[in-house]
């Protein structure tokens, strides 16, 4: 597609001259898939600005249900996807600019050496709106020890995937309500996200600026020596396809999680409740309910009845009603006990 000549960015970090993408794409679901596509279909170098409509974009190994309020996001019609790179899970919305950096491995190179690299340009170009912000830790930005910037690395053979998340104007209420703290209801082996303290570059600015000017900036200062690149036909069917076949799917966003074990107890009219089960590729394994209430058939018939149903409040629901929960809890709702598996 074009040469790979040496260029020199600011700061003086010096990478093959790279295919510049503006992304004006909002969906989340295309857009994780064409990170996949960049990564695997392209030889030479990318940088990649893009944005996203509400969603949570959790990492590869993560257990998407321990990490989200799954009632707010449906409630909000806030997209959950998984992506290729690990760790933690993310907010993103039109507030927020994430950027992408592939290329070939560098011989030598570990991952810390990777996110202070391709931060880099990042940090000295937020640095020249007078922001001061740092690389805190490995893998965060900061700006007054508050973060602004979650990024992560996926390393497929020779190929690296560097992308983050610049949280411009992005909305607190909507972040805060998406993400959860993990409870004990949840055990697996999953990476777990921590969330810390955040602030919105905005706040920080001595001048207007709307995050569409922002991503224009960035694009300007970063991307200025780089040719820009249109997605041919070709990629656009395949980054479709891609789409379509994967990245939209519940199968990858919520059965790709690791397995895991679930628990809770409640008190309701028929008595205590409490509900031990295993989920393995989104479906629920090794249920076991026990408890003080009364009931007039045998629990375990129940359990059985139940075994292989999606971990998915809505299906859960459904096959309760199905089976007709009063021979064994008594008054108690379809939705009401569908509310414990969660």
């Amino acid at each position: 597609m074009f040469d790979t000549n040496i260029i020199s960015l600011p700061a003086g970090h010096n990478f093959f001259l790279m295919v510049f993408i503006v992304d004006t794409c909002t969906d989340p679901y295309r857009n994780l898939a064409a990170e996949e596509y960049l990564l695997r279909s392209f030889d030479e170098p990318v940088f990649r600005l893009w944005r996203n409509s509400p969603c949570v974009i959790i990492g590869k190994n993560q257990n998407a249900l321990a990490e989200i309020d799954i009632d707010y996001v449906k409630t909000q019609g806030i997209k959950v996807v998984r992506r290729l790179s690990g760790g933690g899970a993310v907010f993103h919305d039109l507030g927020n600019v994430n950027f992408t950096f592939i290329e070939t491995r560098r011989e030598g190179e570990d991952t810390s050496d990777m996110f202070r690299r391709y931060t880099a340009p990042i940090l000295e170009a937020l640095r020249s709106l007078g922001v001061e912000a740092a690389l805190s830790g490995r893998n965060d930005l900061t700006i007054d020890g508050r973060k602004f910037s979650g990024n992560a690395i996926c390393v497929e053979k020779n190929r690296v995937l560097m992308h983050g998340t610049l949280l411009f104007s992005a909305s607190m209420t909507n972040l805060a309500g998406a993400l959860k703290n993990r409870g004990i209801k949840y055990s697996d082996k999953a990476v777990k996200s921590n969330i810390s303290r955040v602030t919105n570059i905005s706040s920080h600015l001595g001048r207007e600026m709307t995050c569409e000017e922002f991503m224009d900036f960035l694009a300007g200062h970063i991307g200025k020596d780089y040719p820009r690149y249109s997605y041919t036909d070709a990629d656009q069917t395949a980054i479709d396809t891609l789409m379509r076949e994967k990245y939209a799917t519940d199968g990858w966003n919520f059965a790709s999680s690791p397995r895991y074990t679930f628990s809770s107890s409640a008190k309701l009219p028929c008595g205590v409740v409490e509900i031990t089960f295993d989920v393995a590729g989104g479906l629920i394994h090794r249920l076991s309910i026990t408890g003080d209430f009364f009931f007039t058939r045998p629990i375990e018939e129940f359990c059985e009845k139940l075994k292989g149903c999606p971990h998915d409040k809505e299906k859960i629901a459904g096959r309760i009603c199905e089976i007709g929960p009063g021979d064994y809890f008594g008054n108690v709702s379809c939705q009401e006990l569908a509310g414990m598996f969660f």
